[in-house]
């Protein structure tokens, strides 16, 4: 199995889930360690693994791996929307000049393929509604990184009609859990607790996300690999809703803070207003349940992470909140 961007966050978490749970695989993972990026991340399974360091726009590189693999599970990708709003040309060199190189690789070799992708690509939906995205929602972009992998989503279509390569599809929903960069939302807002600093809520903090535990999605992509359909999309998530006020209240509950001990900053630009994930057919095809059906459990967990690992996460602490600053948020 080559899994790209195997270093990050989610891609990370699939390695171990894959080692612990289906050690008939020999990984490899080829990760090019950008800033979100770790190779600590991938410590504790060293022995299992072999790492590659690499692009995945290098056509040489990513031939010779594919051609030794019988399954690649496409991880890598630019995700951090603010990052897309300052500069999206590493978006689209990653998300979409990446993805075709594997592609191509992969149709080259017959090699089986998963592309990883986001609930992003739907844009979003009303906080006064109840519906939710499906397989069949339209796309709607709403910044550089959705409109990347939105492309890469279309790519890997093609290719799958096209030229017959035996590819399926996940847009997951807010993932969370170990080895997420402190950048994003939750390792922000818990990492300025474990700091001594007050968590930030973009605006009102109305905005809502479904939150799905890193291990549960991951669980969810080896159920397609092993029963999906070829050519199909799975949409992954918890049915968990939570506003971002919601969950900054939540974590200084849970780590006996005030729970208005965080402070309000300037919102991002085309900040979406809610996600939610139908999962029916990944529950009802493939039979997928999530393990962590209490969030509060599942954060209260996240956060004990943290406070444990350290030495994981503090060297990118300062540089990320210097990054924010920057940006008045």
């Amino acid at each position: 199995m080559l899994v790209t961007g195997g270093a990050g966050f989610i891609g990370a978490n699939f390695v171990h889930y894959t080692v612990r749970h289906h050690p008939e695989y020999r990984i490899r993972v080829l990760d090019a360690l950008t800033y979100a990026g770790n190779r600590a991340s991938l410590a504790p399974v060293d022995d299992r693994v072999a790492f590659v360091p690499g692009d995945i726009c290098d056509a040489a590189l990513v031939d010779s791996l594919v051609a030794d693999a019988d399954v690649v599970v496409h991880f890598a990708a630019e995700s951090h929307v603010d990052n897309s709003l300052r500069d999206p040309e590493p978006f689209v060199r990653t998300n979409l000049i990446g993805t075709f190189t594997l592609l191509e690789a992969v149709r080259r070799h017959g090699v089986r393929f998963h592309h990883i992708s986001t609930d992003e690509v739907f844009g979003d939906l009303p906080l006064d509604a109840t519906g939710k995205f499906t397989e069949q929602t339209a796309y709607d972009p709403s910044s550089p990184y959705s409109a990347t992998k939105a492309g890469s989503d279309l790519l890997v279509r093609a290719w799958v009609r096209s030229y017959g390569v035996a590819a399926t599809l996940s847009n997951c929903a807010n993932n969370y859990g170990p080895f997420q960069h402190v950048e994003k939302f939750i390792p922000r807002q818990v990492t300025n607790v474990l700091t001594g600093e007050r968590p930030k809520l973009y605006g009102t903090g109305v905005n809502v996300r479904e939150w799905t535990h890193v291990d549960d999605h991951n669980a969810a992509v080896h159920l397609i690999l092993r029963q999906g359909r070829i050519g199909e999309t799975y949409l992954i998530g918890s049915g968990d809703e939570r506003s971002n006020r919601e969950i900054v209240e939540l974590i200084l509950a849970l780590m006996d803070r005030p729970t208005d001990g965080y402070d309000h900053v300037p919102d991002r630009p085309g900040h979406d207003l809610r996600y939610a994930n139908d999962s029916t057919r990944l529950r009802t095809e493939l039979g997928w349940r999530p393990r962590f059906d209490s969030f509060r459990d599942g954060l209260a967990a996240t956060i004990d992470w943290y406070r444990a690992n350290e030495w994981w996460w503090k060297p990118q602490k300062q540089a990320t909140e210097e990054s924010y600053r920057r940006l008045g948020r």
